[in-house]
């Protein structure tokens, strides 16, 4: 049987179909601007790292860099990415009730069909990648596939699913793309500058000071721009995907659940990337939690159970089984 959709379910699509109408929200315009904004800083940090290593023929050296990034990230991203994880296609006949219940909740979304995966790996976690919402694709890992009930796993579908309606995937993936190859750039100027030639001028103390420091702080400042664009998109994406599924506790339990299960079994992933899934798959502790592009997670269940309760659901009634 299908599950209500309940309070927070997602309207019907209008004349003019669900799916062609999430571009032209003010969130999902603000997420295309942004991902400008994202990729003239991310440029601008491959232009510094190339000046503080070659001065000026290092500063277009990396300019040119950056221009086949940013094209390859707004493009090849999402393959990028998926490949990255070792994430595998699946189809109906693979994953049935994770295939079925994806394609029930995209079109509850009016979203078109995502391409669906499976990452080999226990620790539970999930996300979604996608220059829109016409090429998009959402993976989980066996992990969340094992410990989270139908609803939960619902929730976090989901929620995965409101970040393609946000179209907010792009501007994730983008920045795990940018954030990796400027680290690097950065590594590969500093040895060129170690092992190279050129004059005293261009290769003194301060410049190799200088390029040292590049090296150092140009991941930091693109993990930075990550946490600027990730945290306030994870509250979002999970109000949508609250509003998706019908069920906030849902979610929110799963949240709890997989913090848990990533404490107990960390992904071994590129810090990079970490932004993309719904948990950080990063242990947790010291700089890891300074840097995190997560929110914290008691404040997201809040979130969600503020929800809830306004809508009048309880924790055990927002449990009860739809099947």
């Amino acid at each position: 049987m299908t599950p209500n959709p309940g309070p927070f379910s997602t309207p019907p699509a209008g004349p003019s179909g669900g799916a062609s109408m999430q571009g032209n929200s003010p969130y999902a315009l603000w997420n295309n601007a942004k991902t400008f904004m994202l990729l003239a800083a991310m440029t601008a940090l491959f232009m510094g790292v190339g000046y503080a290593f070659g001065r000026q023929q290092g500063m277009i050296i990396a300019f040119g860099f950056a221009i086949v990034m940013n094209f390859v990230s707004y493009w090849f991203s999402d393959k990028i990415a998926l490949k990255m994880s070792g994430a595998q296609e699946v189809g109906p006949q693979d994953a049935p009730e994770y295939y079925a219940m994806v394609q029930r909740l995209a079109a509850r979304a009016n979203l078109p069909m995502p391409r669906v995966y499976i990452i080999p790996d226990m620790s539970p976690n999930a996300f979604a990648t996608g220059r829109d919402p016409k090429h998009s694709a959402v993976a989980a890992t066996q992990g969340i596939l094992q410990i989270l009930n139908n609803e939960e796993l619902e929730g976090v579908m989901a929620h995965e699913l409101a970040h393609i309606k946000h179209r907010d995937i792009l501007i994730s993936t983008i920045a795990a793309t940018l954030a990796g190859a400027l680290s690097s750039l950065a590594n590969m100027f500093y040895f060129a500058s170690m092992f190279g030639g050129g004059d005293d001028e261009d290769n003194g103390p301060l410049s190799m000071i200088g390029g040292i420091l590049m090296m150092v702080l140009a991941p930091i400042a693109a993990m930075l721009i990550q946490m600027a664009v990730s945290r306030s998109r994870e509250f979002e994406a999970d109000r949508g995907g609250a509003q998706i599924c019908g069920n906030p506790m849902a979610l929110a339990n799963a949240l709890l659940k997989l913090e848990r299960g990533v404490q107990m079994a960390p992904m071994q992933v590129n810090p990079a990337s970490a932004h993309m899934y719904i948990v950080n798959p990063l242990l947790s502790g010291g700089l890891a939690n300074l840097f995190s592009t997560h929110p914290a997670t008691e404040q997201r269940v809040a979130r969600l159970t503020e929800m809830a309760r306004e809508a009048g659901i309880s924790g055990h009634s927002a449990m009860r089984s739809w099947n």
